[in-house]
């Protein structure tokens, strides 16, 4: 059984290596220092029977853009200033790879996400991609590129809350 939880001391994020160096070193020397200091929060897959070991993580962060950056069919009727969570990272131990453990990890951020609109509202989920590889890989979850950067992309909240619907009403 596998679970997604706060990063803390206990998991071994030495033992993580996912072949993005940028991403090992998040996870080893930046991710508890920005969970202490409020500016996003990491958050680790685990195996139950092996709970120190990370299968993978994503980060989650506030964020506000700028509504003309959004899609013209979800920016209608909004304000000029927008808010919503970003996604800044996400990835797999390369060991794991390849088995389904990403879409895991993009469903425990839509789950997260939910969290927060319930919360304090916001009009969806963020993401940077770091390449088009990434772009179409969040593309077929439902992600939409800005206007501004074809890299930078949107799962709106209404189509977060019909997706996590389907997957827990088959």
């Amino acid at each position: 059984m596998r679970r997604i939880e706060l990063l803390t001391i206990d998991h071994d994020r030495k033992g993580f290596n996912c072949g993005s160096e940028p991403l090992n070193a998040f996870l080893n020397q930046t991710a508890r220092q920005h969970s202490d200091r409020g500016i996003s929060r990491t958050f680790v897959l685990i195996d139950e029977m092996s709970e120190k070991t990370i299968i993978g993580f994503f980060t989650l962060s506030l964020c506000e853009l700028k509504s003309e950056n959004i899609p013209p069919a979800e920016a209608r009727k909004l304000p000029r200033d927008v808010s919503g969570v970003r996604l800044g990272r996400l990835a797999v131990a390369f060991q794991f790879q390849r088995q389904g453990f990403g879409m895991e990890l993009l469903v425990g951020a839509m789950q997260k996400f939910v969290g927060v609109f319930q919360a304090a509202g916001g009009i969806g989920l963020f993401v940077d991609a770091k390449d088009s590889h990434a772009r179409r890989y969040y593309e077929q979850f439902g992600f939409v590129p800005l206007s501004s950067n074809d890299l930078q992309l949107f799962l709106p909240a209404l189509t977060i809350q019909r997706t996590l619907t389907g997957i827990t009403n088959p």
